[in-house]
C-alpha cells in the first residue's frame, strides 16, 4: 500500500521529467532515474535505452527534432507491491512547427535508498483514436 507521501513523490518524479528534459539538465534526470533504467522509446524508433547516459545520448542525437515542451497529465497509479509501483500517464510533446503528439507513459517505480526511482519507463505513441 502506498502511503500520500509515496504518492506524491511519485508523482513529482514524473512531472519533474518534463522540466528536466525541456532545459536540457541531464544531470538532472539522476534524480529520476535507476542508474540501470530501462527506457523503452521503440514504438517512437527510439529503441530500448538502458541508463540515464544512454537517454542524454539520444536526445543530443535528435538536436532540433526534441520536443520543445513536454507536458504530462492524467496520473493514474496502476500497482503497488513491496517497495514497487507502477503508474500510467498521458503525455503531451510540443514541435518546434507548432504540431502535438500524443503518448502514454508506463513507469515502474522501486524505493531506493535515495528515494523513489523509475526503473522502467515505456513511451507509447497516441496515433489512433478509441484503441487501447
Amino acid at each position: 500500500m502506498l502511503t500520500a507521501e509515496d504518492r506524491f513523490a511519485i508523482t513529482e518524479l514524473i512531472n519533474s521529467h518534463g522540466h528536466l528534459t525541456d532545459r536540457g539538465d541531464f544531470a538532472g534526470m539522476w534524480a529520476l532515474f535507476t542508474e540501470d533504467v530501462v527506457y523503452d522509446v521503440s514504438a517512437l524508433g527510439g529503441g530500448v535505452l538502458v541508463g540515464p547516459e544512454s537517454i542524454r545520448e539520444a536526445a543530443l542525437s535528435l538536436g532540433e527534432a526534441n520536443p520543445v515542451a513536454h507536458h504530462v497529465t492524467n496520473i493514474v497509479f496502476t500497482e503497488a507491491y513491496e517497495g514497487r509501483a507502477r503508474t500510467e500517464s498521458k503525455g503531451l510533446g510540443i514541435m518546434t512547427d507548432g504540431s502535438v503528439g500524443s503518448v502514454t507513459y508506463q513507469d515502474t517505480f522501486e524505493r531506493t535508498a535515495a528515494g523513489w526511482r523509475i526503473t522502467h519507463r515505456i513511451v507509447r505513441p497516441r496515433r489512433v483514436p478509441l484503441r487501447p
